[in-house]
């Protein structure tokens, strides 16, 4: 759409499509135009983390929705547009968009998850899903998250009936039971939703989950690595040049002499060069994903238990290559789907137990910390070895276990007579066939694993030296000779700002959280970070320490304002919950105690208005 004001003369709009041509502007594209852009607001809109308004700096962010009576015209445009959605696209987790997961739903979710209008909603989706018993699955995640749970599940029950294969309502379901513990419930029906959309990376991770979540290593691990990978296409943001240097005025509200330190910039040669390089602080999409799930895996069972258990389900290199050696008579091999091993076929031997039932990891305590440190030879080698991976996701597979047999794969006069029972001769070989071939991607996914958890442990090891390293205290005197109390010297461990964001990212990458919040404010401590602010922020709201949150929260606005961002619906689904839980009176109370300058303490108490003007739960008093 492109409007011309001509001054003298007047105004003109009209619109431009793909091909250049110029054409009449109609009112149904300029409903369209209205409603992709309150998405692209909230799709564009900072987390609070400051990453997104780095990117791209001088651009005005602000609510587009504020008042009731725009969202009932915001509704109105998504319910006559609502079958249209699917040509917007969608997240890059979704590897087809279709009606219920697209960017049109994505955003509705999230206006609704922010601003707490929940019953706007259900109204919404009741009236769509008369239409297309499919919208169910987004009514029943609002009821969900307005907690009226019998509702949702009785609006489950009456789809499933209707659609029993729809991958979307059985992967709703099964995300309801995760929530709830029952994960022997959850388990079947996440294997019939990777049945139902076995090409959705969404069916394969949430069937990964609830693998880790009953400690099937083993499958969790298959699962993982049957993963359909997509490559993350980022958001069509305009791609600006790095200024030589950013003179932007400051608004008077925003005067924080806190927050102004943080206006030096990034630094890149105050970052040791090994920090530089860790590559999993750049995964996105499919990937960040599947390696949020591994780094889960190694936090609850430890590296070196992981490598047996890899090892165990994974052929590995060197067991490759003495296979191959071997001579082939007698062999009988199929290719298979590694997709339906987890689904299906038990595999032998695994969760790092023997033969006779005994735990493989009696002699370690399961720490990865520890497990680096002892063994990081062994999990050098194995990590720089890997396993063997192809790219078509073949593999290799027992007679017994193949899922199309191949005829006449061998001689008939090469085939066993009699029992069909392995020769114990070849238990080795027999236990080779029950494995499978790992992808190239997750076997980068050890290896960068690997690396995360070497600098963590060096990161710890270095604080507990520097901690424990305690020089014998000096005996000093004073100007008239007198004897002075002994002091003590304690060997200091510093690092730039820069680099403690880093190791908190790390730490919070590799979910050991205390250790991240420490790092976090080590970096606060010497510069402000809206990073690591958001993240300290994160943790405390999980241990409920309202008046730090807010104390972080009034200094996470007054940055977002200082960058003309208006607006985080993050940071206002933040105020919204506090105010359901202590009420506006309390958090109002809480934030003018502050003693920071009236004018940054007015840009919190919008938040609060805003969720006023929203009737949310607690605002009233």
């Amino acid at each position: 759409m492109r409007v011309e004001v001509k001054i003298p003369g007047g105004v003109e709009s009209y619109c431009i499509d793909e091909k250049g041509d110029k054409r009449v502007d109609a009112d149904s594209l300029w409903l369209e135009t209205f409603l992709c852009g309150v998405l692209r607001a909230y799709s564009y809109a900072d987390d609070g983390s400051g990453d997104t308004i780095k990117k791209i700096i001088a651009v005005r962010r602000y609510d587009p929705i504020t008042s009731t009576e725009i969202e009932h015209k915001f509704l109105d445009a998504a319910e006559r547009l609502f079958f249209k959605g699917w040509q917007l696209g969608s997240d890059p987790e979704i590897q087809v968009p279709n009606l219920v997961s697209n960017h049109l739903t994505t955003g509705l979710l999230n206006y609704i998850d922010t601003t707490g209008r929940y019953a706007s909603g259900q109204n919404l989706f009741e009236k769509l899903r008369t239409r297309d018993p499919e919208i169910s699955s987004l009514l029943a995640r609002v009821l969900i998250a307005g907690d009226e749970e019998v509702r949702a599940v009785n609006v489950l029950k009456e789809a499933i009936e209707e659609l029993p294969m729809d991958y979307s309502l059985l992967d709703c379901q099964a995300t309801f039971l995760q929530s709830k513990g029952n994960l022997e419930w959850a388990l079947p029906l996440a294997q019939r939703a990777v049945v139902a959309a076995p090409s959705e990376f969404v069916t394969w991770l949430k069937l990964a989950e609830i693998y880790v979540g009953l400690e099937n290593w083993d499958l969790a691990l298959l699962t993982l690595n049957s993963c359909p990978m997509f490559t993350y296409q980022d958001k069509d943001a305009p791609r600006m040049p790095e200024p030589a240097r950013v003179v932007l005025p400051v608004l008077a509200d925003t005067m924080l002499d806190e927050i102004d330190e943080s206006m030096t910039g990034y630094d890149a040669e105050m970052v040791h060069p090994n920090l530089r390089k860790l590559s999993a602080a750049g995964y996105k999409g499919t990937f960040l994903k599947a390696y949020s799930l591994l780094t889960d895996v190694t936090a609850k069972i430890g590296w070196d238990q992981l490598l047996r258990i890899r090892s165990q389900v994974f052929v590995m290199e060197e067991e490759y290559r003495s296979e191959r050696s071997q001579p082939s008579t007698g062999r009988v091999t199929a290719r298979t789907n590694p997709s339906t091993t987890a689904l299906r076929v038990p595999t032998p031997d695994v969760n790092g137990r023997g033969p006779n039932g005994e735990s493989a990891n009696e002699d370690g305590d399961g720490d990865d910390v520890s497990s680096v440190t002892d063994g990081s030879k062994a999990g050098e080698d194995s990590a720089r070895n890997g396993s063997v991976f192809v790219d078509d996701g073949s593999t290799l597979a027992p007679e017994g276990n193949s899922i199309e047999r191949p005829e006449h794969t061998v001689a008939s006069e090469e085939v066993k007579s009699g029992s069909e029972d392995p020769d114990p001769t070849h238990s080795n070989y027999t236990h080779f066939q029950h494995k499978r071939l790992c992808e190239r991607w997750l076997d980068n996914l050890f290896m960068v694993l690997y690396e995360d958890l070497r600098i963590y442990t060096i990161w710890r090891t270095d604080m507990a030296r520097a901690k424990a390293s305690t020089n014998p205290p000096l005996h000093t005197t004073g100007p008239d000779g007198s004897p002075q109390p002994p002091q003590t010297q304690n060997t200091m461990y510093s690092k730039s700002p820069e680099e403690w964001e880093i190791l908190g990212d790390l730490a919070e990458r590799l979910h050991h959280f205390p250790e991240a919040i420490e790092a976090y404010q080590n970096c606060l401590k010497s510069r402000f970070s809206p990073k690591a602010m958001r993240a300290v922020v994160k943790m405390l709201e999980q241990e409920r320490k309202t008046e730090s949150v807010l104390q972080g929260m009034i200094r996470l606005i007054a940055w977002q304002y200082r960058w003309y961002s208006e607006f985080s619906p993050q940071l206002l689904k933040v105020v919204r919950k506090l105010i359901e839980e202590e009420g506006a009176v309390k958090v109002r109370s809480i934030v003018q105690a502050t003693s920071l300058p009236q004018s940054v303490l007015d840009l919190t108490h919008r938040y609060v208005e805003l969720c006023a003007h929203f009737r949310s739960n607690g605002s009233d008093g």
